[in-house]
């Protein structure tokens, strides 16, 4: 006879529900307990929002919180950069979809990818209302997203027409873009140079911690190296950076690096305050990037390196191709909470004096018009932090995902 397989009943949803949260008499009491706490807070939060909350210093200050003192007259470059940045997410997006890995069925709006597009819209409706912003702005937010939104549906539609010859570079975008940022911010070929003591707000926060991580990545996978190396300069001279760095506050070397630089290199070459703190970042995240790394280098048999150089490999190449992909692997989430820190870490500049997001919320503080909005402030704040870290935080998940061998989704060498 021809065996049968077992019938699962799934549970309704409801069912699972009841005996998660009153499985017992003293789990229904906890749960009653809590909820009960959890609304109360829910209904005080939302009658202080809605009805004692005064969101003009929002309104009023949007454009400081936004982009700090940048000229008036130049800021279209920045509402350019935001329409080529809304454009490459959306292309990138969509073809993440488009080819998500071998196992996995393609599908042009997932459920997720629903869920991010409703709240894209709901947020690109409401903010600039709730802002009381021009009709104008409004028009060009609104604009911006539906062009995310119609990039993302084009990459997924059409994706797999595009040659794969020139898919290969579509990765290459994000460099470029990045680098034509630069000169829009800053200006040059032909733009008018805005300086970066005129940076400032959310503009400057996210340059800051973009142009720390971004750098901070090479520079701490190559100190991992070089503490394993066997050569004894290499490795002492890494050994003593990192064990400098990890002990010494980042405060403190933000305040070295804005007052020494300035005795060490003449006049002329010694970079604005912007940069000099841009570097410390830096230089001081890369420490904690090379003990990640390094814990993945651990976390790799030896075996792998001898197995590589046993068919023919010299030991960069075996590092390159065999090592390292693995133990980037493990260091993964250990060096996306390093990023994560980093972003953080940048509310210590309005303690130098520059007006990253926080120190513009201090000025904003201090005028006489919006004393005692501090909720308001830090509030919206918090949000911008949170949504920024969470962004973080899922993007490294989902690359985690596609690079777990093991995993459905994870492409075949």
């Amino acid at each position: 006879m021809a065996s049968t397989a077992p019938l699962v009943v799934r549970a309704s949803p409801l069912r699972r529900l009841q005996k998660e949260l009153f499985g017992s008499r003293l789990d229904g009491l906890i749960s009653i307990a809590l909820l009960a706490a959890l609304l109360a807070a829910a209904l005080g939060f939302f009658r202080w929002a809605l009805f004692q909350a005064q969101w003009a210093v929002l309104s009023a200050n949007s454009t400081l919180f936004a982009v700090g003192r940048y000229p008036v007259e130049q800021q279209w470059r920045l509402w350019l950069l935001t329409t080529l940045l809304a454009l490459a997410t959306g292309l990138s997006w969509g073809l993440l979809r488009a080819f998500p890995g071998s196992g996995a069925v393609r599908a042009l709006w997932p459920r997720n990818d629903r869920w991010a597009a409703a709240i894209l819209g709901v947020l690109a409706l409401w903010r600039p209302m709730a802002l009381q912003l021009t009709l104008a702005i409004q028009a060009r937010w609104w604009g911006i997203a539906g062009l995310l939104l119609l990039a993302r549906w084009a990459a997924g539609r059409y994706g797999p027409a595009i040659p794969q010859a020139f898919r290969r570079l579509i990765p290459l975008l994000w460099p470029l873009l990045y680098l034509v940022g630069m000169v829009l911010i800053s200006g040059g070929l032909g733009l008018v140079q805005v300086p970066p003591s005129e940076w400032g707000g959310l503009l400057l926060t996210v340059l800051m911690a973009t142009f720390a991580i971004l750098l901070c990545f090479p520079l701490g996978v190559l100190l991992a190296l070089g503490r394993r190396s066997e050569l004894p300069l290499l490795r002492w001279g890494s050994v003593i950076y990192i064990e400098f760095i990890r002990g010494a506050p980042l405060i403190t070397l933000l305040f070295l690096g804005q007052n020494i630089l300035g005795f060490l290199l003449p006049g002329g070459l010694a970079p604005d305050r912007v940069w000099r703190a841009a570097w410390v970042l830096t230089f001081f995240a890369a420490a904690y990037v090379a003990e990640a790394v390094r814990s993945g280098l651990v976390a790799v048999p030896a075996g792998q390196l001898e197995a590589a150089r046993s068919l023919g490999l010299s030991v960069p190449l075996a590092l390159v191709h065999v090592v390292l992909p693995q133990a980037l692997r493990v260091a993964l989430p250990a060096t996306v909470g390093q990023f994560i820190s980093l972003l953080q870490d940048t509310t210590l500049l309005s303690l130098i004096g520059l007006l990253d997001l926080l120190g513009t919320a201090r000025t904003v503080m201090a005028n006489p018009m919006f004393l005692g909005k501090n909720a308001e402030v830090y509030l919206v704040l918090a949000i911008l932090f949170w949504s920024c870290c969470a962004a973080l935080g899922l993007g490294s998940r989902a690359l985690e995902t596609r690079l777990n061998p093991h995993s459905p989704s994870a492409p075949q060498a």
